[in-house]
Formats: C-alpha cells, sequence, structure tokens
C-alpha cells in the first residue's frame, strides 16, 4: 500500500489551544473583534477556532500570541504576537460548538514577525504534528 502523498510545504507544530489565542479580523472590519484559539501553526498558516465562521476564500489578518514556550525560547521581540495576513481555506462547521478553521499565510505584517514565529520550531518548544 502506497503512502499518503505530504502536500503541505511546511511542518506543523502543535499548541496548547487554551493558551494560545488568535484574533481574527476581515478587510471589512475595522479591529479584531474575533477571537478564539490556535491548534497548530506552520511558517504557512494556522488551524485554529472561532465561534462565527469566516468563509473560504475570505482575506483575513490575524493575531497570533505565541504560548509562553516562545518566551521560554528567549522572544525579545515586541511582545509575543505575530501579525500576519492571509485566506481563510476551509472552514468546518459539521459539528457543535466553535467553527474550526484554516488560514494560508500570504505574509507577516511587521519586521521579525516571521522569526518570531520560527523560533520555537527551530528550538524545539513545540512538538511537531504528524
Amino acid at each position: 500500500m502506497a503512502q499518503p502523498t505530504e502536500r503541505r510545504r511546511h511542518e506543523r507544530f502543535a499548541t496548547a489551544p487554551m493558551y494560545t489565542t488568535i484574533s481574527v479580523r476581515t478587510h471589512e472590519e475595522n479591529g479584531f473583534s474575533r477571537h478564539g484559539h490556535a491548534y497548530d501553526i506552520s511558517e504557512g498558516g494556522v488551524r485554529f477556532e472561532l465561534d462565527v465562521p469566516i468563509d473560504p476564500g475570505t482575506p483575513v489578518a490575524v493575531q497570533l500570541a505565541l504560548p509562553a514556550a516562545a518566551i521560554a525560547a528567549g522572544d525579545t521581540g515586541p511582545g509575543r504576537a505575530v501579525f500576519a495576513l492571509g485566506n481563510v481555506v476551509w472552514c468546518d462547521i459539521s459539528e457543535p460548538g466553535p467553527a474550526i478553521m484554516a488560514v494560508a499565510f500570504t505574509r507577516f505584517a511587521r519586521d521579525g514577525d516571521r522569526e518570531r514565529l520560527l523560533k520555537p520550531f527551530k528550538t524545539g518548544a513545540l512538538r511537531r504534528v504528524a
């Protein structure tokens, strides 16, 4: 039996959802009004939950508060948050409760955001997801 082909370009890393908050806004919104929790992150995107679903294809801005492991890994940037722009690639509302969705990043918003995101991956502060 052939092994499935991995389609992701970047390795994913698990986060502790209750300790890895995410705030999201669409381009029509003035501020980050939607708040939830991230399940896993990678250099290319994030999988998370929100109480209100966002349609696939919607451009969004995200503010991801890195878990405490990022600070333990020596993060010296301006706070733990990473800001990125991207597009919602899928949204699952098939189960009761919050909508589970994913955003593919198109670019990071500030100098240092990409490096701040990658630091806990490189130091082993977060575990890889299969």
